[in-house]
C-alpha cells in the first residue's frame, strides 16, 4: 500500500482550490489512488486581513474541515503568518528532548565535554528544527 502525504495545493480563491483538489482527486483515482477524505483539510491565508468569498472547499461534495494552524513537514503554520505556535512546539520539543536526556545530562559521572557534544546533536536541533525560515517581526528582535 502506497501513502502520500503533505500535499499543498495554492490559490487565491476558493473556486480555484476547490478545481485543483478536485482534478488532484480524479488523477489520483484514475491511477487507483484514493485521496483521504477525512484526513484532509484546508487553511485560509489571511496575511493581509482582506475579506475573502464565502463558500465551502469540498471533495466530491463532501465539505473538508478549515483550521487555522497545520502542520507541514514538521512546522506549524498559521493562517495569519505568525510562527508563535511553532516557536512554542520547538520549546516543547527541546524539554521533551531534555526530560529524555536528563539521565545522561545530570550523571555526575558522565564527562562535561560529552555533555556538552550530546546536547549540540540532540537537544539544540529539536528546538531550533525549522528556525532559519522563520520570519522576524521588528517587535521580536532585540535592538
Amino acid at each position: 500500500m502506497l501513502f502520500a502525504d503533505d500535499v499543498v495545493l495554492v490559490d487565491e480563491s476558493r473556486a480555484g482550490v476547490n478545481r485543483k483538489l478536485e482534478l488532484w482527486r480524479r488523477t489520483l483515482e484514475s491511477k487507483g489512488f484514493r485521496l483521504s477524505r477525512t484526513k484532509t483539510e484546508y487553511m485560509m491565508c489571511d496575511f493581509n486581513a482582506t475579506r475573502h468569498e464565502g463558500g465551502d472547499v469540498s471533495i466530491d461534495g463532501q465539505v473538508v474541515v478549515q483550521n487555522d494552524t497545520f502542520r507541514y513537514l514538521g512546522s506549524v503554520l498559521q493562517k495569519d503568518g505568525n510562527i508563535d505556535e511553532d516557536v512554542r512546539h520547538r520549546i516543547s520539543a527541546g524539554w521533551l528532548k531534555w526530560r529524555q536526556a536528563s539521565g545522561i545530562l545530570c550523571d555526575k559521572r558522565v564527562p562535561q565535554k560529552l555533555k556538552d557534544k550530546f546536547y549540540r546533536t540532540t537537544i539544540r536541533p529539536a528546538m531550533l528544527y525549522g528556525a532559519e525560515c522563520w520570519p522576524t517581526k521588528s517587535d521580536m528582535s532585540s535592538n
